[in-house]
């Protein structure tokens, strides 16, 4: 089974299952302030080709032209309604027509704006190697990532700081060891993570050790970071 096929036929089923509250998700989205429930963000993926992500709109109307790209948990620009989609990933389920159109995978890592992607290392372009995912061991690790960076003054520089480093490093061992039995492990990590992130923590750091990654990103992963 091919990963295009696996993706295809995964991202079906799941549209297909959740259809009923991506309907209830995006009618109450568009009945809070009447505006577009549909936010398309321009994102970098494979080989530098931009494309437009589907995300469910979970902040209000123009939020984009703040100049704040990281969103911490207590984000002014956050709806009522958009808090709650964003807390069990709903606003994320919309990326799997992004699969279907071929710009993404299930896993792999998450794509990022034009401006994040300038600031890439020559390392960190290898990111640009494989199709971004909706979900990856980084997405796990930093399923919190809102709450880090809640009580940030510059929510931007603090993502910098942080996260992107830690993030990069386990993106960039996936791309090394990327194949389909770490995937589906990753999938179902992820959907454990929205409701006990120290048992997907346990488990993506046990999956760190088979594939020997530096000791430190394993101990780091196991716990996750927590402010």
């Amino acid at each position: 089974m091919t990963k295009r096929f696996f993706d295809v036929t995964i991202s079906a089923i799941i549209l297909i299952v959740f259809a009923p509250i991506l309907v209830i998700a995006v009618l109450a989205v568009f009945c809070e302030d009447l505006k577009n429930p549909i936010y398309t963000a321009k994102r970098v993926g494979k080989n530098a080709k931009l494309f437009s992500m589907y995300k469910i709109r979970s902040m209000r109307v123009g939020a984009d032209k703040s100049g704040v790209e990281s969103t911490s948990s207590n984000d002014v620009r956050i709806t009522k309604i958009g808090a709650y989609i964003r807390k069990y990933k709903i606003d994320e389920l919309s990326q799997f027509i992004n699969v279907l159109f071929g710009d993404m995978s299930i896993v792999g890592p998450r794509p990022n704006t034009i401006n994040e992607v300038k600031k890439y290392s020559d390392e960190e372009q290898r990111l640009l190697l494989i199709k971004p995912g909706i979900t990856d061991i980084a997405s796990i690790v930093f399923s919190n990532e809102g709450d880090i960076l809640r009580l940030s003054s510059n929510p931007d520089k603090d993502y910098e700081c942080l996260i992107r480093p830690w993030k990069s490093e386990l993106a960039l061992n996936y791309i090394n060891h990327n194949n389909f039995i770490l995937d589906f492990i990753i999938m179902i990590a992820t959907g454990i993570a929205i409701f006990d992130r120290p048992r997907a923590l346990k488990i993506m750091a046990k999956q760190l050790v088979k594939l020997k990654c530096r000791k430190k990103l394993i101990e780091f992963t196991e716990v996750g970071l927590n402010i």
